[in-house]
């Protein structure tokens, strides 16, 4: 299982990339997305809204299942990957690059309190 050391997790299978101020970008992990088995359908955030720490932000439909992704982060959705919405598989074939979920400009700045680094989701998922 993949999980790349610049990223931080949550223990609910989110990724989140800090794109530089207060922006992040979320998905779902590999381990996620293995257990999810193969994406066909992706329902993503609009642009603009307004989430709180914890709100439903997407859900993810597989062949096994349905997901829930949440924000990890109170903010505003700034960017939702339409061409992951368009092509789900992107979630399985990529879900640290091309299928990512979306981006949110977080209020106040990020902290990494009560998220994991690489190596403890890797204790999470082992």
């Amino acid at each position: 299982m993949e999980a790349p050391e610049d990223l931080l997790y949550t223990e609910e299978h989110e990724w989140i990339r800090r794109k530089g101020g207060s922006l992040i970008r979320v998905g779902i992990t590999d381990y996620a997305q293995d257990q999810l088995g193969d994406v066909v359908y992706i329902e993503l955030p609009a642009v603009g809204a307004s989430v709180a720490k914890d709100d439903l932000l997407a859900e993810i439909e597989s062949t096994k299942s349905v997901g829930e992704i949440y924000a990890p982060f109170a903010g505003t959705v700034t960017a939702a990957n339409r061409e992951a919405a368009d092509n789900p598989e992107l979630v399985n074939a990529s879900p640290y690059g091309e299928g990512w979920l979306a981006e949110i400009e977080v209020d106040g700045e990020p902290s990494a309190e009560g998220l994991l680094d690489a190596a403890g989701y890797r204790d999470l998922t082992e």
